[in-house]
């Protein structure tokens, strides 16, 4: 055990010998192994980001909501089909609730009406391009987003059309410059409504899509403001996200109830739900894996060959010092070890540099675009610095497998 310890030693102490030597070559046979190694952990940091962002997102969203539209968020095969359906109205939230209600033990728990129009926000000279949102009061029931000041306007306000709204954190900043806003008045599409509260901060989905320049109004302000004659969306809060699959059968039912279907009669609605984003999300993210594994391969495999290429030339450049070592008594494997060792160490030197470069890279994409999501974990640091050991062991084996089993008569001879 100590003897093969002590060869270890030895073989690290020659490999970083021969690369300190030799370090421009070293660099260069090097450069193969980098660039693989960028583009795996670039590969792994996107697809980790992605699934933090999406997890997060749905977080924000509501996990435990279902959505009934017009529309699937999915693919549309038949889509005359879709276009003919009748257009789902805010008065069908209200009649889903009473069902929910004579339903005994019900999985469903409230159905909110919510119409979204895009339009500008102002107070002064201060304007801002958001999304309104109208609904009712049972809004903050089926959200996890806390208010940071004020409060949520009430089922009377909603049904009264009362001119209150409620901000994102976004368009409370852009419009008040730090000052609260709440009691305050601002234009919302052309029309005066009073600040009643300010959502807290709660970021975007994957960095495209803010949720923090929203405003929230009573369903019937946004029906006097905007008109409801677009389609509103239905939101559903499930009582257990885990029973999500009765919850949907339950709400199907309730919805064909509601607008008077027969049995036998094709749904005129949809149902959506978070986990349909996933299968948008997986195409890109398997694109992003192939692309990636490509370009690692690609980069490995020559970066291998030039490894294994290096190797050979040293094995020839040091026959003479093989055939010394071995006829003063050293083993096969001593000589193996060696030249492993050399492949293997410039494959992790590789790795190492490689991961620097892709932190450094991490660093500026976070630095360019905040809230994109970025998580660059120990995972990957373990994956990379593993590939880079296989792939020294693969391109290193050869020639120091032909070095081992060098005659120390013939070595010592060679010119």
């Amino acid at each position: 055990m100590k003897r093969l310890i002590y060869e270890f030693n030895e073989s690290f102490r020659i490999a970083f010998a021969q690369i300190r030597a030799n370090k421009m070559r070293s660099v260069l046979t090097a450069l193969g192994v980098i660039i693989g190694i960028v583009a795996v952990t670039l590969m792994g940091t996107a697809i980790n980001g992605i699934d933090t962002g999406f997890q997060n997102s749905l977080a924000m969203l509501g996990d435990d909501v279902l959505y009934i539209q017009k529309w699937p968020w999915g693919g549309v095969e038949d889509w005359w089909n879709y276009q003919n359906r009748p257009r789902i109205t805010a008065d069908m939230a209200e009649k889903l609730n009473q069902v929910i209600e004579k339903t005994t033990n019900s999985t469903l728990e409230v159905a909110v009406p919510v119409a979204m129009r895009g339009s500008p926000i102002k107070v002064g000279e201060y304007k801002i391009n958001g999304v309104v949102l109208g609904t009712n009061g049972d809004y903050s029931r089926i959200s996890s987003v806390d208010l940071t000041e004020g409060r949520f306007f009430t089922d009377s306000e909603a049904n009264s059309g009362r001119p209150v709204c409620i901000l994102g954190a976004d368009v409370a900043d852009a419009l008040f410059q730090g000052r609260t806003p709440l009691d305050q008045w601002v234009q919302v599409g052309g029309n005066p409504c009073m600040v009643i509260g300010v959502l807290a901060r709660q970021g975007s989905f994957l960095g495209l899509i803010s949720f923090d320049n929203q405003v929230f109004i009573p369903i019937e302000s946004f029906k006097k403001y905007f008109s409801l004659r677009r389609d509103v969306q239905i939101r559903v809060k499930v009582k257990d996200k885990n029973r999500m699959e009765e919850s949907r059968d339950e709400l199907m039912g309730a919805a064909r109830r509601v607008r008077g279907q027969l049995p036998g009669v094709r749904d005129n609605f949809s149902i959506n739900e978070q986990q349909a984003f996933k299968a948008v999300l997986d195409p890109v993210k398997q694109g992003i894996a192939l692309a990636g594994l490509f370009i690692t391969g690609l980069s490995l495999f020559v970066g291998a060959i030039g490894i294994m290429n290096i190797t050979f030339v040293s094995v020839k450049e040091r026959t003479k010092e093989i055939g010394t070592r071995k006829a003063l008594g050293a083993r096969r494997r001593t000589i193996l070890l060696q030249f492993l060792i050399e492949a293997v160490s410039i494959c992790l030197i590789g790795g190492v540099v490689g991961l620097v470069l892709t932190y450094a890279a991490c660093l500026g994409v976070q630095a360019a675009m905040p809230s994109f999501p970025i998580e660059f974990s120990a995972g990957l640091v373990f994956i990379s610095m593993l590939v880079s050991v296989v792939t020294g062991i693969a391109s290193g084996f050869a020639p120091a497998w032909g070095a081992a089993r060098l005659d120390p008569v013939v070595a010592l001879r060679y010119e």
